[in-house]
């Protein structure tokens, strides 16, 4: 029987850096991105834990035995809007609700800030995330493609109007 997965908030020295371990051995295993996406999730995940805010800033890091298996986050912005970012689950933990819960949690953060709009960042690679985006109500609202992390994609952005 596999352990229960469970969610927290509270970050530990180790944390962020297995964040973006995970982000950067599934991005380059799954889509074929450069070392460059994970400096790219580095220095916004270091931002993050520098001006850290609990009041406007929110992680979820989901783990079994504590071990994490997936993050998401929420970085407060000025004019009541906020981004979503970090939202992975590792590929041996896919289809347990892990990813509905974190983003139940993320969403309702925002609801409870107070947050006007919520948007984020994907490529279009990445049409299960897109698919879940959509179904918490989420619009793509922007398109644009470019090279970046080592290839030609596109990037798009989504954003919920709360």
């Amino acid at each position: 029987m596999k352990a229960k997965w469970k969610i927290r908030h509270n970050i530990k020295p180790g944390d962020m850096g297995y964040v973006i371990h995970l982000h950067g051995i599934i991005y380059a295993k799954e889509y074929g991105y450069d070392q460059t996406f994970e400096a790219y999730v580095a220095g916004g995940l270091a931002e993050f834990v520098q001006s850290f805010s609990s009041d406007k800033d929110r992680i979820w890091l989901a783990e079994i035995s504590g071990q994490i298996i997936g993050s998401i986050a929420i970085v407060g912005h000025p004019k009541a809007e906020a981004q979503l970012r970090w939202f992975l689950v590792h590929p041996d933990y896919r289809g347990l609700g892990i990813g509905k819960e974190l983003m139940k949690g993320a969403i309702q953060f925002c609801r409870e800030r107070k947050y006007k709009t919520v948007f984020l960042w994907t490529t279009s690679e990445l049409m299960e995330a897109a698919y879940l985006y959509k179904s918490f109500g989420f619009n793509k609202t922007v398109k644009k493609a470019h090279k970046t992390w080592g290839k030609k994609l596109t990037e798009e952005r989504y954003d919920l109007y709360l």
